[in-house]
This record gives structure tokens, sequence and C-alpha cells, in this order.
């Protein structure tokens, strides 16, 4: 698989208000640390996880979060 073909996560901690909402529609890439403040274990989202991560990222009620479409 060419990373040219990879849809990738783009958090912006800082504007990170720990309601959830990403980790609580697509657990499998959106994890919360223990102040709630939203992270990833990777910032490649396979594909068969990207119409949930876009999902988790658009329900971000602080828009902390992006899915980048490959270049």
């Amino acid at each position: 698989m060419s990373d040219q073909l990879l849809h990738r996560v783009i958090i912006e901690r800082s504007k990170c208000c720990g309601y959830g909402l990403c980790a609580a529609i697509c657990p499998e890439v959106y994890k919360l640390d223990a102040g709630g403040i939203v992270y990833v274990d990777s910032d490649i989202v396979p594909d068969e996880l990207l119409e949930s991560a876009r999902e988790g990222a658009a329900a971000c009620p602080a828009e902390a979060i992006a899915v980048q479409a490959p270049a």
C-alpha cells in the first residue's frame, strides 16, 4: 500500500474540550487520555475505518479533528 493512498487524522489537541464523541463513534481510531483529551495511536486511517473516522471527526464540537485525504 502506498503512502499516497492513505488518509491521515490531524488532531489539534489544544482545541479538544474532552467531549469524547469522536471516541464514542470510532474507538478504533480515537482514544482519550486520562484527562479526556483525544489522541490516536496512529495517524493513518485504515480504509475499513474511514467512514467511521470521518463521522467521529465531524461530531467534534470543538472542530479539533480532521481527516485528510491522500494528496
